[in-house]
């Protein structure tokens, strides 16, 4: 069987494909795809991996050959699932491969926000400590962890991981309903609960209608004034605007976003343009000190991005001795 990767380039070089050349005839590894180069890049292809290229129903018609899509993520709203049924192509995603990397970078920047270590080594650097009247050098104030409010949106696998080392930090862990469910599970708060009572709330629910612009001007309203927002999860569950207003005006206090609204994002998207200081002669435009976006990358620890490749491979292998494994087609 002959496999095409249509964008191996949304994985670090330091990841071995190995385990799926084994099992292929030939597997053909493009860095980036446009539309416009897959049918020519997939003809003849038996399987297709791809992350985000996207594939409809008018170029899965284009592919006779094919009998398997492999989609190198959970998310699969870039493939059509009905068309892929439609001509007896088999459609895979994986899951579970990122809970230690999400939970570890969410875990990261709470501990950099409340420790303020890279602010007390700059005061090393910049020789205020060496200049000190005492024995230390009181910066920025440090607080602890313990006895904090941690809120969790969303609480499949990335959220139960992220709980845990909540816990482990003597956290109170609170975990939120659906926004639309008219009763309050067991074990669980209301969101706008958790919107009043939590210190850190970090999203990890998947991008639905119910969850666009989750967080906006009227859930941001509701949010503590010392509040820190974390999303790892999807762009679109907060509203850039209504964020953008909120952090200037301190009406929460910091935010980490590692998603946005549309992956790589515009050079004037108005986040990214925040936390770019700009200057021209005529004016001075200090950047947004409490923001902080990084490039879609929680997910990304080389054990993670391993995990999902050898996931991959086990889907392939699967299909082949004609057992389900992470299907998404009813075919």
């Amino acid at each position: 069987m002959d496999a095409v990767f249509l964008d191996s380039q949304t994985f670090s070089d330091n990841i071995s494909f190995a385990l799926i050349k084994q099992q292929v005839t030939r597997l053909t590894c493009y860095a980036t795809t446009t539309t416009a180069q897959i049918i020519e890049r997939c003809q003849g292809a038996d399987i297709i991996i791809t992350n985000k290229v996207i594939l409809t129903a008018d170029i899965l018609a284009q592919l006779p050959n094919l009998a398997l899509i492999c989609i190198s993520a959970t998310g699969y709203n870039n493939v059509d699932i009905a068309a892929a049924e439609k001509h007896n192509i088999a459609v895979t995603n994986v899951s579970g491969y990122a809970d230690s990397s999400v939970a570890q970078y969410v875990l990261a920047q709470m501990l950099e926000y409340y420790q303020q270590s890279h602010h007390h080594n700059t005061n090393t650097t910049q020789g205020h400590w060496q200049q000190s009247d005492t024995f230390c050098y009181h910066g920025n104030a440090i607080a602890e962890l313990a006895g904090k409010t941690l809120g969790i949106v969303g609480y499949g696998n990335l959220g139960k991981a992220v709980a845990r080392l909540g816990d482990a930090f003597g956290m109170k862990v609170l975990i939120s309903e659906r926004v639309n469910n008219k009763t309050v599970r067991q074990g669980r708060v209301s969101f706008e609960q958790l919107l009043n009572q939590a210190d850190i709330i970090s999203l990890h629910c998947p991008q639905t209608p119910e969850t666009v612009n989750l967080i906006d001007k009227s859930s941001l309203a509701k949010m503590k004034a010392t509040a820190m927002l974390i999303n790892t999860a999807r762009g679109a569950l907060v509203n850039s605007a209504d964020l953008l207003v909120a952090l200037t005006t301190q009406q929460i206090a910091y935010a980490v976003l590692d998603v946005l609204e549309q992956e790589p994002p515009a050079a004037d998207h108005p986040l990214i343009m925040a936390i770019q200081e700009k200057s021209t002669e005529s004016n001075h435009l200090n950047k947004l000190h409490n923001l902080k976006i990084t490039a879609h990358i929680a997910w990304a620890s080389t054990e993670a991005q391993q995990r999902l490749i050898n996931l991959l491979s086990d889907n392939i292998n699967a299909f082949k001795s004609g057992t389900r494994v992470n299907r998404l087609d009813r075919a």
